[in-house]
């Protein structure tokens, strides 16, 4: 019976031996990691990402991958993407706290890629990420080049890619089906092949948002998690196209919720708006940007638009700024946050855009 018990034991550990195959340990300070986004290293061996879109990237040897993640909430949500496979993801749920997260067995010998990016948005919480784990005989490889091309987006929900996985009759406020990946922003700096920077938050506004802070308040954090203290440095990173996407949520709550008292006129709707650009013009003098609405129910008629028409057009009188544009999103008729299709619509429309303004 000793006997007996005794293979048995070694039995399964040989199972689980080989279902854990021996790792190499990949540090998160690890000169071959190549980080994208607004991230917090201040901990050079546990980077915090918190804003939609960050990611990090990696070509590494080997047959196997994990990742060691420690999130505040176990509330994110990450694509993993290994070898391009962009349409079928690993979509990892972290859970609070460190933990090792088994990405793949059985890769084939040779090559791999890896980009693992950061779904959801700082109302999630942010995720210090610890490293990787390849098999025993795996390497890091020199990452892949980065785009020449930089664009950064200002925005809310929409911005954030809220609800665009939800079913179409379905809810639309779900973390595990908001993914900036395929948010119109990213959809367009695939397009272009520009790395993208995306500074949002669902329900924020220029003059008002459904919680005590603005973007006005908001758009200088490093860290996206709630109204901080936080700092970044804008420049260690400057764009060529910045788009500015917000009065959403103004429209709503000043129209139809009346949360302003009193309500803003025209003339100060189109002032606040004047007042955000300019803020973000002084920290890129030469970057074109496109000041854009939509594809949500504020382009429903021509009264948001129109404060922006105003604004751009106060702008380039006042202070001589031509490098400005206006984009409208066409509203569809549908209610509820935008869907992957109308994304990759407006994405399309906001590249094609671009390049003819920046003769990409």
């Amino acid at each position: 019976m000793k006997r007996i018990i005794a293979l048995t034991a070694i039995l399964c550990l040989a199972l689980v031996s080989a279902r854990v195959p021996a790792a190499t340990r990949v540090d998160a300070d690890a000169e071959a990691l190549q980080y994208t986004g607004r991230i917090d290293f201040s901990d050079r061996k546990a980077p915090l990402l918190s804003w939609p879109g960050s990611s990090i990237e990696a070509n590494f040897t080997g047959t196997s991958l994990a990742l060691v993640l420690d999130d505040e909430q176990g509330n994110n949500y990450y694509n993993v993407i290994v070898d391009g496979n962009r349409r079928h993801p690993f979509v990892l749920q972290a859970k609070k706290g460190e933990h090792r997260y088994e990405i793949g067995y059985g890769l084939s010998p040779g090559k791999h890629s890896l980009e693992i990016v950061k779904r959801t948005e700082g109302a999630e919480g942010a995720t210090a990420f610890k490293g990787l784990l390849l098999s025993d005989d795996a390497r890091l490889l020199p990452p892949p080049e980065r785009p020449e091309r930089r664009m950064e987006i200002y925005g809310d929900s929409i911005s954030c890619g809220m609800g665009n996985e939800g079913a179409d009759n379905g809810r639309d406020d779900l973390a595990s089906e908001k993914n900036n990946y395929w948010a119109y922003g990213s959809v367009a700096a695939r397009r272009l092949d520009a790395e993208l920077h995306t500074i949002c938050r669902s329900g924020i506004g220029i003059m008002v948002s459904w919680f005590p802070f603005t973007m006005p308040q908001y758009y200088d954090q490093l860290s996206a998690v709630g109204d901080n203290d936080s700092r970044w440095d804008f420049s260690r990173w400057t764009p060529d196209v910045v788009v500015i996407n917000l009065f959403q949520n103004d429209s709503w709550l000043i129209d139809r919720e009346k949360r302003l008292d009193p309500i803003p006129s025209d003339k100060e709707r189109i002032q606040a708006y004047v007042d955000f650009v300019r803020s973000i013009r002084a920290k890129y003098p030469e970057a074109q940007i496109i000041c854009a609405l939509g594809s949500m129910d504020a382009t429903a008629n021509d009264k948001w638009p129109d404060y922006i028409r105003a604004a751009v057009k106060q702008m380039r009188s006042e202070f001589d700024d031509e490098k400005l544009a206006t984009l409208f999103f066409d509203y569809t008729g549908y209610g509820q946050h935008p869907r992957i299709a109308q994304h990759v619509a407006n994405g399309e429309k906001l590249a094609a855009f671009i390049k003819r303004k920046m003769d990409w």
